[in-house]
């Protein structure tokens, strides 16, 4: 039964797709059916799926899916873009400062590579490669990336953890997109040095990266990334509502749900 309801759902998913087109930012399909997980897991959210050869948007949540956010920690895909691509940093493996500071985590107080640090989301590291960009090279290529408001403020190290930059979930999956195809305006090495940075172990076919924007009423936890299947992309975002840490888990079993619905993890 659970494998036949999958094919209905993935069938309904591809029908939409085949009548929709993404390039109409109005015109997202509402599925509804998604919003049984979220409430299994007593969360509050939205979930995006977005089919690039049908050029379509799916969606649990709609008006919450085009409501901007901050990044958090999601913001650690494009940091990682701009900080090879401009030469902030040499290439993956070499070994960054902290800055020698206590963190929350005791993971986080260690010299690392961005590799290294990208799977532990360390701040501090990531912090380190924004002050290397430098404000005015950040703000020239949120630009030319097209990442969600565009907005860096005044503090270079901060802007993605507390504002002004925000982005929606529906920008973050086309974002995520245009990576995945290799279709951002970067040198394709950078591009596929990064997939590689947020490529899961658990799915052979899963690259995502977490996010956990605490400065907000109630906290927001997101999960972004997309999934290669047959030779296509899907590329994917959820938020949630996260008032509680014990939550945080919750992003990963709600989002690989939805895709397990969909039949798109291997």
């Amino acid at each position: 039964m659970i494998n036949i309801h999958n094919q209905v759902v993935a069938a309904s998913v591809l029908a939409f797709c085949l009548t929709f087109n993404l390039k109409v930012s109005a015109r997202t399909v509402e599925h509804a059916e998604w919003g049984k997980i979220f409430a299994d897991n007593g969360c509050t959210g939205t979930f995006v799926l977005f089919d690039v050869e049908k050029n379509c948007v799916s969606a649990f949540n709609r008006p919450r899916a085009e409501k901007r956010y901050v990044p958090a920690s999601t913001f650690k895909i494009a940091n990682s873009l701009i900080a090879l691509e401009v030469g902030a940093v040499q290439n993956a493996d070499q070994v960054l400062p902290y800055g020698g500071k206590p963190q929350p985590f005791r993971s986080w107080e260690h010299d690392m590579s961005m590799r290294d640090a990208m799977k532990i989301s360390n701040v501090a590291i990531y912090q380190e490669i924004a002050r290397r960009i430098g404000l005015k090279r950040m703000r020239q290529w949120l630009q030319k990336l097209a990442y969600g408001n565009e907005q860096t403020g005044l503090v270079v190290d901060q802007f993605w953890l507390h504002g002004p930059l925000k982005i929606s979930a529906i920008e973050q999956a086309r974002f995520i997109a245009r990576l995945a195809q290799a279709k951002l305006p970067l040198l394709p090495a950078t591009q596929a040095t990064v997939r590689q940075l947020i490529k899961q172990d658990d799915f052979d076919n899963l690259y995502a990266k977490t996010g956990w924007l605490t400065r907000h009423n109630p906290p927001i936890g997101w999960w972004v990334g997309f999934v290669e299947k047959d030779h296509k992309i899907y590329s994917f975002a959820l938020n949630i509502d996260m008032a509680d840490e014990k939550n945080a888990p919750k992003r990963l079993v709600i989002g690989k749900a939805i895709l397990k619905m969909a039949g798109l993890l291997n």
